[in-house]
């Protein structure tokens, strides 16, 4: 079998085997491990080296050529970093032997690899993968077996082959592998026959990588799949990094101009274009609606919540005679000793006799407690209780449903009506590919309340709204003033644009009488200003002036007094707009657990990538758990490790408020420390004390709506630290940024 050249790289090579493997994650196929080399361009202190990078498992006794160069890493010191990594088959008896029985080929143990050895001598590995016939003259070898071994000989060879290709088109070992592991022994086959494919199939492939793999393989610059997969990426992109739900023809080609250069004009004229998207409508990898061209599962998501809100709104309510509603809302204050204003006593009676209707409103204007009193309000006029143990053995559901985006959302709603409160996941029945809940299995209650309703993007609206069974109210609460959904749409921002629906917007704020600082700075920031004591030391927040290269020491500083005064790891949030940088997201995490969490002896730890965990840990979920209720934005703590773990067994344990979750090594990407997250990441949540560190090294991503709603984050205490510069700066950066979107345009349309 010809093996690959050297020539084909410039870079220095190490050449030997791996006898230790010391990490490997199988998800990307990143490794650790021990090599003891034979050869090297490479000046060694000994013969024994550390090799990091991407590559296919190796297998001990395999020899490999690494090119690369050396690294010092912080904590591990001076090792290999493998740019490029391939496989040279075995030579000698005692290595073929060893790579025969190493458990690659099904059913050859060792006996059997040193009669097909002996008989065929060392070229055996290039003659069976020409013509596997020959390995049935060995002695006990079947035809099936000889079969079987000549296909794992030439897969691998497929697979070494592949990834060379790869490296030749430009692709780096990580992508590489990316790309053999979706398409494996077809890798070669499907990328020559269309580059553009990777951008679906592949994580992290964008169109400018597979156009150039497109150019060095010489695929005309004017085919219409270029064209199409620059419109297509061009609508994806527009929708994941813009929020924007569809986008106009002329957003569309734009795009794509910019990402051909000056030659796109002439390679697709304007007929052209039209012809390519027509067949790319055609095909239903675009749907196109007056000249505005959506990906077809937003298009669907978008035209289904609509209607859903219309049928909603055309429903038909007795309303409560008023003496009955006045007389049961005198008698909810009574029970919960609480006296409503207008706004409040109006949202709750609005809420009764609405089919559908939003409460908007600021911090500290009472939101939850009006929640709570619609709770009651409504328990009172259906005459049904709102203790849950009165449904354990009834064949009735429980009739009020409270729901959020968030774990601890719904921890908070919970916490403040007393009535179990879940995520949106998990109310819809969330398996990790799909819900459960829909149209033909809705939830079951009479009256759904969701609150952060400004996290919600179209997809989720739409799988929330699809489950709500018909003669459910539903009530959604949010503040239209935080950020918007990472994902596309605005979905609060829009409804609220719709007049038909109901609507009470809170504006009094009750906070504000207890001597809430943090209240009155969110406001005057809500509105633009930027207090004139914005320095002054307040009871309940500080602002700490200093330096970009200072602020990581401040933050420490206030993080770890927090601590000492009693507050747990789970009261204080340090919230950053970026990970990036000396004061980002990472450094400070980092920081932190070097501080107050510092390796030690007998204090067990676990190496993933750049990222150390240790017990006791706080972390984040980073994505919707498949296996257990544990949702993107949960936080909890690392409770044990175990390290030595076998392949498919758990090696760190997390618990979640009452639940401990196990997570294998190619599910630590799941999770990273918590100690500061990005602001998106909190939203939904509230802490006893927020640090929020503001630098004009943040100025990209600072605006107002991002600084509102890491300020109004902060429950009781709320420390600011760095440039007060870089808070008028996102001050003066509105960022209402609009999304193309079509609800409101939908909601008002004649049907």
């Amino acid at each position: 079998m010809e093996q690959p050249g050297l020539n084909l790289f410039d870079e220095g090579y190490l050449k030997g085997s791996f006898v230790q493997e010391i990490y490997y994650n199988e998800e990307n196929q990143f490794g650790v491990f021990l090599m003891r080399v034979s050869e090297s361009t490479e000046d060694l202190d000994s013969d024994e080296v550390v090799v990091v990078g991407n590559m296919l498992r190796p297998h001990p006794d395999e020899t490999v050529i690494c090119h690369g160069e050396w690294t010092k890493h912080p904590r591990y010191g001076r090792q290999y970093q493998a740019k490029h990594v391939k496989k040279e088959l075995p030579q000698t008896k005692e290595a073929i032997t060893k790579y025969l029985s190493s458990g690659l080929f099904p059913g050859v143990g060792k006996k059997t690899a040193e009669k097909i050895v002996e008989h065929l001598g060392t070229d055996v590995l290039q003659k069976a993968s020409i013509n596997p016939k020959i390995l049935e003259e060995v002695p006990g070898v079947t035809p099936a077996r000889a079969q079987t071994i000549a296909e794992s000989l030439q897969e691998h060879h497929t697979l070494e082959q592949a990834l060379v290709f790869l490296y030749q088109l430009g692709l780096g070992p990580g992508m590489a592998l990316k790309v053999v592991q979706v398409y494996k022994e077809e890798t070669v086959t499907t990328v020559k026959k269309d580059p553009y494919r990777l951008i679906d199939e592949v994580e992290g492939v964008g169109f400018r990588r597979a156009d150039e793999m497109a150019r060095q393989m010489g695929l005309a610059p004017d085919s219409p799949k270029r064209y199409q997969a620059a419109a297509l990426f061009a609508v994806q992109e527009a929708s994941l990094s813009q929020g924007h739900v569809y986008v106009t023809a002329e957003q569309l080609h734009q795009q794509v101009d910019e990402w051909l250069n000056q030659e796109s004009e002439d390679l697709f004229p304007e007929e052209k274009r039209q012809e390519y998207l027509e067949q790319m409508v055609e095909e239903e990898r675009l749907v196109e609606d007056h000249g505005k061209y959506y990906l077809p599962s937003l298009y669907y998501a978008e035209y289904g919540m609509a209607l859903r809100v219309l049928r909603w709104l055309e429903r038909d309510m007795e309303p409560t005679p008023a003496h009955e509603l006045y007389k049961a809302v005198g008698e909810v204050e009574e029970e919960l000793n609480v006296a409503y204003a207008e706004h409040q006593r109006e949202a709750m009676m609005t809420a009764i006799d609405s089919p559908v209707m939003i409460l908007t409103g600021g911090p500290g204007t009472g939101k939850t407690t009006v929640i709570r009193g619609i709770c009651h309000l409504f328990a009172k006029l259906n005459e049904c209780s709102l203790d849950p143990k009165a449904y354990e053995t009834s064949a009735k559901p429980y009739p009020i449903r409270l729901a959020a985006p968030t774990g601890r959302a719904a921890k908070r709603m919970s916490e403040a009506t007393g009535m179990p409160a879940m995520t949106i996941h998990r109310l819809l029945g969330w398996k990790g590919e799909f819900f459960e809940r829909d149209a033909e299995h809705p939830i079951e209650g009479s009256l759904l309340i969701v609150d952060e309703v400004s996290m919600l993007d179209v997809w989720l609206a739409n799988q929330l709204f699809r489950a709500v069974p018909e003669g459910m109210q539903v009530i959604l609460v949010g503040d239209d003033d935080q950020l918007p959904s990472v994902g596309p749409g605005k979905v609060l921002h829009h409804l609220l644009q719709v007049e038909s629906i109901p609507r009470v917007e809170l504006s009094n704020i009750f906070r504000q009488e207890e001597g809430s600082s943090i209240i009155e700075l969110a406001h005057s920031l809500k509105k633009g200003e930027v207090p004139s004591d914005l320095k002054d030391p307040k009871p309940d927040r500080r602002f700490f002036s200093c330096k970009r290269d200072q602020t990581v020491q401040v933050i420490l500083q206030s993080y770890t007094a927090a601590l000492k005064k009693g507050f747990t790891l789970f009261d204080v949030q340090v919230l950053a707009p970026m990970y990036k940088g000396p004061a980002g997201v990472n450094r400070i995490n980092e920081e932190i657990q070097k501080t107050i969490n510092p390796p030690g002896e007998g204090r067990k730890e676990i190496v993933f990538g750049e990222s150390v965990f240790r017990i006791q840990d706080k972390v984040l979920q980073l994505v919707n758990h498949t296996e257990h209720p544990v949702y993107n934005g949960d936080m909890g703590q690392v409770v044990a490790i175990e390290e030595d773990a076998g392949k498919d067994q758990p090696v760190l344990w997390v618990r979640f408020d009452q639940q401990e979750v196990p997570y294998k090594r190619n599910q630590l990407n799941q999770i990273s420390l918590a100690y500061a997250c990005s602001v998106h990441k909190a939203q939904g949540s509230e802490f006893a004390i927020v640090i929020f560190p503001l630098l004009m090294a943040y100025r990209r991503m600072l605006h107002q709506n991002l600084i509102y709603t890491g300020i109004t984050r902060s429950k009781s205490y709320l420390i600011l630290c760095g440039e007060e510069e870089a808070l008028h700066h996102g001050m003066k950066r509105k960022e209402r940024e609009e999304r193309n979107s079509q609800l409101v345009e939908l909601l008002n349309r004649e049907w």
